[in-house]
């Protein structure tokens, strides 16, 4: 079955932005045309924006955090702080869907077993509690515009 929310670096093109964030589109990119030219970009895949929508869809977070929303004075800082405190910890209570979490953990393992080190046979998928090192990184799907910048975002 194919997957829902992962897309491989190997098919990632910068067409692919508004699904996997400018980051995931040119690690795709690098991969696809530096690694035939020799230069070793690492394997790796990326969460589209669907995960996102269907985590806060799951959970029913999009009224809730709606609600929360709900006449905010965006130029009180202090109440900017306080709603922002409040969508965070409604984020953070919320359960992650299971669908999604079989896929990560299933395209991390198909990472895994693609790993090969130097001098060493490569290495099988892991079991459970057994990790590879991966670097996790956001890519908003709307970063670096001219007129809005996102860093920190995904603190």
């Amino acid at each position: 079955m194919p997957a829902k929310y992962i897309r491989w670096f190997k098919d990632l093109t910068i067409k692919d932005i508004p699904s996997v964030g400018g980051k995931n589109a040119s690690l795709g990119e690098m991969y696809q045309k530096l690694k035939s030219k020799g230069v070793p970009v690492p394997n790796g895949f990326a969460l589209t924006a669907d995960v996102y929508w269907s985590f806060l869809r799951a959970n029913k977070l999009d009224k809730k955090i709606k609600e929360t929303l709900k006449g905010l004075d965006k130029k009180d800082v202090r109440e900017l702080a306080r709603v922002g405190k409040k969508v965070r910890s409604i984020i953070l209570a919320a359960e992650f869907p299971k669908e999604i979490a079989n896929e990560i953990v299933e395209a991390y393992r198909k990472l895994s077993a693609g790993q090969k080190k130097a001098g060493q046979p490569t290495p099988t998928p892991p079991k459970r509690g057994v990790a590879i090192d991966v670097a996790v990184r956001s890519s908003a799907t709307a970063e670096d515009l001219p007129d809005a910048s996102f860093a920190g975002q995904q603190e």
